[in-house]
């Protein structure tokens, strides 16, 4: 039997494959937002919100992108009752965005349509899961945080 040598990827190979693999799990995401009556932008909101609440300028910092989409994005979310401002325990002067009952379960619906990415993880064994788990966290999840930068 002939045996199948691997080669090391390479710096640039890996941000091509995560670039890959980041693209279909976006493009799943945004389908499924989008089923539930949300832009991609808004859902994602959801989703940071579901780890805590957070600062209008926290969450332009965690989702790149200026304070004033942020508070548009808001807006809409809590016209729906998906999420509510309340006043910082630490400072009074900072507003808090918090997600609802209403916006935890909408992150739930999204996360559940998100059916090419179901698929891909379950075709992974418990050994791949563990392994793809522990991978992300490392890379992504490590000493600096998701979203800074050195």
């Amino acid at each position: 039997m002939a045996e199948t040598i691997r080669t090391i990827p390479t710096k640039a190979q890996l941000m091509e494959r995560l670039a890959d693999s980041f693209s279909g799990y976006y493009g799943d995401f945004s389908v499924a937002a989008a089923d539930a009556g949300l832009s991609a932008s808004q859902a994602k909101t959801l989703g940071v919100l579901r780890t805590a609440p957070a600062s209008m300028r926290a969450l332009a910092t965690v989702l790149a992108c200026d304070a004033s989409n942020i508070t548009g994005i808001v807006d809409r979310l809590e016209k729906r009752d998906l999420v509510r401002r309340e006043v910082s325990p630490s400072d009074r002067r900072v507003k808090n965005v918090v997600l609802t009952t209403a916006g935890e379960e909408t992150v739930d619906a999204i996360r559940a349509r998100m059916h090419t990415t179901h698929e891909a993880l379950d075709a992974l064994d418990d050994a791949d899961r563990t392994a793809l788990y522990d991978l992300l966290g490392r890379v992504f999840c490590g000493s600096r945080g998701p979203g800074t930068t050195t």
